[in-house]
């Protein structure tokens, strides 16, 4: 009988392909999957650990994927094997304090997990939990022709152009657990892009750490953290994005995670040009005032940001931003969030969201004075997201009696240009449509985030 793996998957984008690339090499290896954690014979937590929050999610699925499942529990015999940016930065740690798992593995062996699932399968019941992440930062990126077990539906996949940060941002610890940037070539990616285009997709959702740093790591000069992306240079995202636009096919390439310290105006003008290159920009600013940018570590000033959200905007006809912001990092003043709030009440941004500060531990921001109170966090988020609704209301009311094009995710969901999965707003269809088509829909309504058509 075939051994059964169940897989449960946490966090970002980057993490969900992780995930992909890891249930594609076990179907390689003749294993089989299943979504039933009671039917399994392993089970796989593959972690986040971007913020407290994140954490708190990953142990509680540990610990669930250890005890009760719905009906069920876990059979004495079924393994337990837990993977992911939670792994690789605490598994010395976590080894003795979760005697429930069986084995912890890091971001370097996602193509060793059907192995690794043998192993875990061979071990005496009730030893010792194994900790077998490589005592190294990871190097490991995905090429075009990597096994895959694609979690989204048919019609869009996210793409990893790269892995990794080189950025030294003072609340983050990203680079700590993925290690530096490392680009794919842009073969690499045409070529995924290509297959992917080929099964049926039509949104192609290009995702690393950050995608306007991407072929800069393998410049030969240059190569600082506000180096300007030029065709001079070598490979950059002007290259992949061109290379990606000849691709033959009718779909949408959205950039997700790019860094304001790295755009150009030749790749706003590229974007505007390149009809495939959806109109929308994810572009995480954390903040705006001066002091916190520096204390922040962003690489970035206040004039570049301002000055840059009105060339993106003059630049490519109809661009719809995206952003997000921290509040209440340390040392935050009533003045600087201020400052912050007239910001984003000017800029009007099309999409944005608030994360409260997280103190991480092992980040330069966590050992800083200030450390702001959690009820002054949380009413600086509510103010901030009051604005955004406001903003948000009015976009919405100005789109009713337009016809826009869309993707259609379900029978009676879709989206605009402007609209990422998960993470934006939908169009409720009032007539049904065939998913995983474009459709042209006439707004007929809208409730803040969700339009109706």
């Amino acid at each position: 009988m075939a051994t059964k793996v169940g897989l449960i998957s946490l966090g970002c984008a980057k993490n969900l392909v992780d995930s992909e690339i890891m249930l594609g090499h076990l179907r390689s290896a003749g294993i089989d999957l299943t979504s039933d954690s009671a039917d399994a014979d392993v089970l796989i937590v593959n972690t986040c650990a971007f913020i407290d929050s994140a954490k708190t999610e990953s142990i509680s699925a540990i610990l669930e994927a250890h005890r009760d499942r719905g009906l069920h529990r876990r059979r004495a015999d079924q393994r337990l094997i837990v993977a992911g940016c939670m792994s690789q930065r605490f598994s010395t740690e976590l080894t003795g304090e979760l005697s429930e798992v069986d084995a912890f593995i890091g971001l370097d062996q996602l193509e060793e997990v059907a192995p690794i699932v043998r192993r875990v399968l061979a071990r005496n019941p009730g030893a010792a939990p194994e900790n077998l992440v490589p005592d190294h930062l990871p190097v490991y990126i995905p090429d075009f022709n990597t096994p895959r077990w694609r979690l989204t539906p048919k019609h869009f996949a996210y793409v990893k152009i790269a892995e990794g940060c080189n950025h030294p941002c003072s609340f983050c610890v990203i680079p700590q657990m993925r290690g530096k940037h490392r680009s794919r070539t842009i073969e690499s990616i045409r070529r995924e892009a290509e297959q992917l285009v080929s099964e049926g997709v039509k949104e192609l959702l290009l995702i690393s750490q950050d995608t306007t740093y991407f072929g800069m790591d393998r410049w030969t000069e240059g190569r600082g953290p506000r180096a300007q992306v030029t065709a001079a240079r070598g490979e950059n995202l002007i290259d992949l994005l061109e290379a990606l636009s000849s691709v033959k096919g009718d779909f949408w390439i959205r950039l997700l995670y790019t860094h304001p310290a790295h755009w150009s105006d030749e790749l706003i003008a590229a974007i505007a040009r390149l009809p495939k290159v959806a109109r929308y920009v994810d572009m995480p600013l954390q903040h705006v005032e001066e002091g916190m940018l520096r204390d922040m570590r962003r690489e970035t000033s206040e004039n570049h940001i301002r000055d840059l959200v009105k060339r993106l905007r003059a630049g490519i006809p109809g661009l719809a931003i995206r952003t997000t912001f921290i509040a209440g990092f340390p040392g935050e003043t009533d003045a600087q969030f201020e400052t912050l709030l007239g910001f984003i009440e000017e800029s009007k941004f099309d999409r944005m969201g608030i994360f409260t500060y997280s103190q991480e531990q092992g980040s330069r921001a966590a050992k800083m004075e200030g450390q702001i109170a959690p009820s002054v966090k949380k009413s600086r988020y509510r103010k901030a997201m009051a604005a955004q609704q406001k903003i948000a209301k009015e976009r919405a009311a100005s789109l009713v009696g337009k016809k826009l094009r869309v993707l259609v995710d379900t029978p009676d969901t879709a989206r605009t240009e402007a609209d990422a999965p998960d993470v934006d707003g939908k169009v409720l269809l009032q007539k049904p449509l065939t998913p995983g088509e474009f459709s042209e829909v006439t707004i007929t309504g809208h409730k803040i985030y969700d339009l109706i058509a």
